[in-house]
This record gives C-alpha cells, structure tokens and sequence, in this order.
C-alpha cells in the first residue's frame, strides 16, 4: 500500500537510471544482511541472545553492511523528488488521495475534477504498469513504527490483536492485517514483488468511478490506459482454509490499562449470506441510544457507562460483537450477564413491530443519506465489490426490509449460543490513571487529545443534518477500519448520537 505511493521511472526522481542501479545495489546489501539476521535468530533460539532487534545482538558484519546501505539511501535522497505523485494530482485540482488495506482489500481513492478524468486513468494505471519501489525498507520501518502506534503502545492492542487470534482458530482472518512483529522487519523487496505480481495483476482490479461524467468516454480512456497493463501469470490462490466450528466458549481474562469491559464476539456468516441481513437488524435493535443494550444496561440497571453491538460481515467469515464498559462498582461479569439477559430475551421473545419498524426507518434513512455524496457511494462500491458484489448495494435494503421477527429469534438462536463465542474480560490493572471522560479509557494520550478535539466540535455543531452525514460517513468506515479505528470511531458516533440527541430535545 505504501509503495504505490513512490511513483514510476519518471515520477519521484530526477536520474531514473542511477534510481535503479541504486536500487539493485540495495538489494544485493540486504542479501547478505538477511544472512546475518539468519545467523541472528539461530543465536536467539539457542538461547545466546534474548532479542534480534537490540542494537548490540547484531553481528559485526550486519553492522557494517547497514552502514553500507545507509550510504545508498543517503545517496538516493539525493535524487528523490519527494511526493511527486501527490503533488501532479494537486496541482491538476485533486484532493483527498488516500489508501486503506483490511481483511479483504486493499483499495486507493481520490477526488478528481471531472476534465482531469485522463490525467488520472493516466497516472493510476502508470504506477500499476510501472511501479517503483523507492526507499522499500525506510517505508518497511515505517509500518513497524505503525503496529508499535496503534497495536503496541495502546492500552488494549495487543489484547485485541490476541482476542482476534484466538477466536480465528483457523481462518487467515486471525492473522493481523499490518502483521506480526516479527514479520514486519522480515520482508524483502523480492518478497513485495512477488505479492505485487500475483495481487495488484488486472485480473484482481476493480477500478470504481463516482461522479459527473460520461460512461463512454470513461470506458474508453480506462480501455485505452489500463488496457496497456498486461494480465498477470498467476492468479491469486484460492482462500480454502474455513474456520473449524467451534465447539466450546473461549475466555480470555487481561489486566490493562483501560476502563473495565467486556468484548464477546461470535461466529457468523459470510458477506452474501442471507443470515447477514437479519444479524444486521438483529445489531441495531441492540444498539443506539434508543437500543436495548443502553435501555436496559446504561438507563436501567446502570451497570454499564455504554454498550454495542455490531454485524460484521467479511468476504469468507463473519462476525457478530457485543460489549459493554463497566460502571463503577460493577465488574466486567456483571457488564457479560446483563448482556446475556438482552440475548436470551432476543430468542424467546419476538421483536415489536414498532421496534422492528424503527429500525428498518433508521436503515432506509441511513440509505438515502449515503447518497448525499461522491464518497458516500464510492465506499459503498468499495465494500460490496471487495466482499463479494456491489450490485448488493442495490438490494440490500429491500433484503433488510423483508427481516421478520421470526428472521431475528432464528438467527439469536443459530448464531449467538455459549459454544460459538469468545469472550475477553478487561479489568482495570492496578495503579493505572482513570481519565476525565471513562469513555476514553484504553487510549493513548495522542488519541484522548483527538478525540477531546473532535468532541468539542461535535458540541459546537448546531447542523442536524451535518451532523448525521458525519456520523453516516463514519458508519461506512467502520467495516473498512482496524480494530484500534473502529474503537475510535465508535467513541466518536456516540458523541456524535448524544449531540444529536441533545438537538432533538
């Protein structure tokens, strides 16, 4: 994701020839350091050092060779032209350039103006034909960097980076999309040529295109520029690892750094499964601030500051969380049995039609506010096209419509039984500070600063309307997000629900 950012032989660098030798110079220097770094584990499995990435358990010869290839980097920055690729687009008017990877995709996005629709058939299918990789280690480190950020240095990463393994017992889907710390340091740039190859041929791209223009001229510059990229030799392989069915509950107890809480999660089908839709509005007569889970666990008992619940569905798997954070004197068991309460309810007891109804309303409004914009749309595409077919954009309301009371107690029943879920209880480990506001507990200070900034804007907005785009854009993020993104973003649509709560008074 990050390399395709390093532009082409022409883009980013004023010698595109001393570029590539430079690059091939590289590459022979992190050969030989890969055979050092061999040496370098078989060390740390016989017990000689305790860990590879300490400065002074690094062979003399590694040492050397990294002074050799800092030589090379210094001398290729010298010929960079940094950002270029940007700065063609912004120039010409664009905005917004960005990327996301997840468990299913990959995908790059852009605002184009619509006379500038050549400009970028142009430059996305360059980079496609003719990629450059440019500084490939310096951006490795800085993914490193990333997983430190957002998994490492958060009270609750490495927690949920655990959770999702162990509820994955077999899937890939266990696997952490940014990778494992021992990974990460481990790829080679002969590595990403191979995934780039096999991933990013014609055959695994789907270009989707939102906007003011002319379907005919459109197909026919994309024709015209993609047309150049030639079909790869390889297809991506099939994905034939299921997830084994799960036969008993998995718990997992952690002391963090946050509020107390409580994070159950199920297994539920795939995107595409007529289940889905029914676990979806299943969800949201749990969820909000008129759902179940805060009538009954936040107004009610008060055993809880808030609660969720939310329907994954992915390409191969999906799955079903609800959770809650603890109010004080109450434990997280407290928090995981009032939850139980609402889902046995669920199954005996069939949903209201007015309850129903509403939700559906909500569904159908939340619809018709994704049409609000260019981006709106394009995440929709994105989504349905990366889990399985966009044209579901079409029907899924109308599926949602026809979920019946029944639909919703047969899928409680299915899916949200004690063999088929994980449960992790988080309590408060000692001596840990309890923020201000407890809903930012379990985020890091740079991250309580965003969120506090983003609050007082939340406040300060008086614009119902703005304010339900926001929190409609935020919901069509959610499914793409990390589980570190999806916390935040859940933080900020409630804030976003409370003020406008507030407004409706």
């Amino acid at each position: 994701e990050h390399m395709m950012f390093k532009g082409t032989p022409t883009i980013g660098t004023k010698d595109a020839k001393r570029d590539g030798e430079i690059i091939d110079e590289q590459e022979r220097v992190r050969d030989a350091m890969r055979a050092e770094e061999a040496k370098m584990r078989l060390a740390l499995r016989r017990g000689e050092i305790d860990d590879i990435q300490k400065p002074e358990n690094k062979t003399a010869r590694y040492r050397e060779l990294e002074a050799e290839f800092k030589a090379l980097l210094e001398e290729q920055r010298k010929i960079l032209v940094k950002n270029e690729f940007d700065r063609i687009y912004t120039t010409a008017g664009a905005s917004g350039m960005n990327a996301f990877t997840s468990n299913d995709m990959t995908g790059y996005f852009i605002t184009v103006p619509s006379n500038k629709l050549e400009l970028w058939t142009w430059m996305e299918s360059e980079r496609l034909l003719r990629p450059v990789f440019r500084e490939f280690y310096a951006e490795r480190d800085v993914v490193f960097e990333e997983r430190r950020m957002r998994t490492e240095s958060t009270p609750l990463g490495k927690f949920q980076e655990s959770l999702e393994a162990l509820f994955w017992e077999s899937h890939p889907y266990g696997w952490p999309v940014i990778g494992w710390p021992s990974d990460i340091p481990a790829i080679s740039k002969a590595q990403a040529d191979e995934f780039y190859s096999v991933y990013y041929s014609p055959q695994n791209i789907t270009l989707i295109l939102v906007g003011d223009f002319k379907i005919d001229e459109a197909v026919k510059l994309c024709e015209h520029y993609f047309g150049r990229i030639p079909r790869g030799k390889k297809n991506p392989p099939e994905v034939v690892t299921a997830e084994v069915a799960q036969k008993v509950e998995k718990r997992m107890n952690a002391e963090a750094e946050a509020n107390p809480q409580v994070d159950i999660l199920w297994h539920s089908p795939a995107a595409g499964h007529p289940d889905g839709h029914a676990l979806d509005v299943l969800a949201a007569v749990l969820s909000g601030r008129s759902g179940r889970l805060h009538k009954s666990l936040v107004l009610g008992s008060e055993v809880a500051t808030s609660a969720f619940a939310h329907q994954m569905s992915r390409k191969y798997a999906g799955m079903f969380n609800i959770g809650g954070e603890a109010k004080d004197p109450n434990k997280p068991g407290d928090v995981e049995a009032a939850i139980y309460v609402e889902v046995e309810r669920l199954k005996n007891e069939p949903v209201t039609e007015r309850e129903l109804q509403k939700v559906k309303n909500n569904f159908a409004a939340m619809a018709v506010r994704r049409t609000s914009s260019n981006f709106h749309l394009l995440v929709q595409l994105i989504q349905a096209e990366g889990t399985g077919d966009w044209r579901t954009i079409n029907t899924e309301i109308p599926s949602i419509l026809k979920v019946t009371a029944g639909d919703i107690q047969r899928v409680a029943k299915k899916y949200l039984v004690k063999e088929n879920r994980t449960v992790a209880t988080y309590t408060r480990k000692e001596g840990a500070a309890v923020p201000d506001d407890p809903a930012l507990a379990g985020l890091s200070a740079d991250q309580q600063a965003v969120v506090r900034r983003i609050t007082s804007q939340i406040k300060a907005e008086k614009n119902k309307e703005r304010l339900q785009q926001q929190f409609s854009a935020m919901e069509a993020q959610f499914g793409q997000a990390d589980q570190k993104q999806q916390g935040l973003l859940k933080i900020i649509m409630v804030k976003i629900a409370e003020r406008l709560a507030e407004l409706s008074e």
